[in-house]
């Protein structure tokens, strides 16, 4: 792993061995230099980083964590996410308590974990795995995210094609995923400059920011794109998508498909329609590329839509991503 500065879109690791902790604990030292998080908690977060990867080496199987930066409005944090199809846990808030173990160590690296974090959150089952997530700030005045996304690159690439990014824009708390045509830097390319357009894209209706989108991509090699804003003081949902992006709303064991259209952002003239659908406070927001197999059911997992959007979607990433293409899952929920 090359040790450069950490992008926004963040850094996977594979936990095989305890060789690559100290690879992890460097990373997120530089990470926190970068982000000038402090000493103290750059401290915390080397903790935070050391137990997650001790555990994921002696205790996982097919073991990974993201490292990637976090942003507010006036201040950065540090974000890891850890996923494993390890054995699991049948009460993760008992684990978490200092002194619990299941593997015969002294049972205090949940714990410590759970102390250093700024925000932390994790669903476990026996037999599927585990994920966990923190973040750690220079304060602790975040509070828990509306919404929350990974991608992940095709296995042997470095970058992903996929992307995914939030704002809110007068108001329109609005979310977009994109797919860059193909794989590889190229992929890449038009996927972040589908994501920058969409940050200075108008403050208007999801069809109207696709159609700058489509705009603004001329130059790329195109992309699939959908666009959802959540509006629930009115109780709806609008979106527009053109290419081969699922979204879908989730409650209470339904899912309920949005309609994107055929055609590629940044290629010819794409037909752009908007759709509007009754959203829920309790309603979650699930979106994703083709790298994600549309099999999924979060029924299968008690208790995980109760929990933060980005817990649900690396469970959704971890069973449902393919690693024969760049994946990205979004998860947003109505009612934060």
């Amino acid at each position: 792993m090359r040790e450069d500065a950490v992008t926004d879109r963040g850094i996977w690791f594979r936990l095989e061995a305890g060789s690559t902790g100290s690879v992890v604990r460097r990373a997120v030292e530089r990470l926190g230099q970068q982000l000038e998080l402090g000493d103290a908690r750059t401290a915390d977060l080397a903790i935070v980083a050391a137990e997650l990867s001790s555990n994921l080496a002696k205790h996982a199987e097919d073991g990974v964590l993201l490292l990637r930066p976090v942003r507010g409005e006036r201040e950065a944090g540090v974000e890891l996410v850890a996923i494993d199809a390890g054995p699991g846990m049948a009460d993760l808030g008992l684990s978490s308590r200092d002194g619990h173990s299941t593997a015969g160590t002294l049972g205090i690296g949940l714990g410590a974990i759970v102390r250093q974090a700024s925000w932390f959150d994790g669903y476990s089952l026996p037999g599927r795995g585990t994920v966990l997530a923190v973040q750690v700030w220079p304060s602790d005045a975040n509070g828990t995210p509306w919404v929350g996304a990974l991608t992940r690159p095709l296995s042997g690439e470095a970058v992903s094609g996929d992307g995914y990014a939030v704002r809110v824009a007068d108001g329109r708390r609005q979310v977009l995923v994109c797919d860059g045509l193909g794989h590889g830097p190229l992929a890449s390319a038009a996927s972040d400059a589908a994501i920058a357009a969409f940050h200075a894209a108008p403050a208007a209706p999801p069809a109207v920011v696709v159609e700058y989108l489509h705009r603004a991509m001329s130059h790329t090699r195109g992309a699939a794109v959908g666009v959802a804003e959540l509006d629930p003081p009115a109780g709806v949902l609008r979106y527009a998508g053109l290419g081969n992006i699922t979204a879908q709303v989730v409650a209470g064991g339904r899912r309920r498909g949005l309609v994107s259209l055929p055609g590629i952002a940044g290629h010819q003239r794409p037909t752009v329609r908007e759709y509007e659908y009754g959203l829920e406070p309790q309603d979650l927001l699930v979106m994703h590329s083709d790298g994600v197999v549309d099999r999924w059911q979060l029924d299968d997992y008690p208790g995980l839509a109760a929990r933060s959007p980005l817990v649900v979607a690396a469970t959704v990433l971890r069973d449902a991503g393919t690693r024969r293409d760049d994946a990205c899952v979004l998860v947003a929920r109505a009612g934060e």
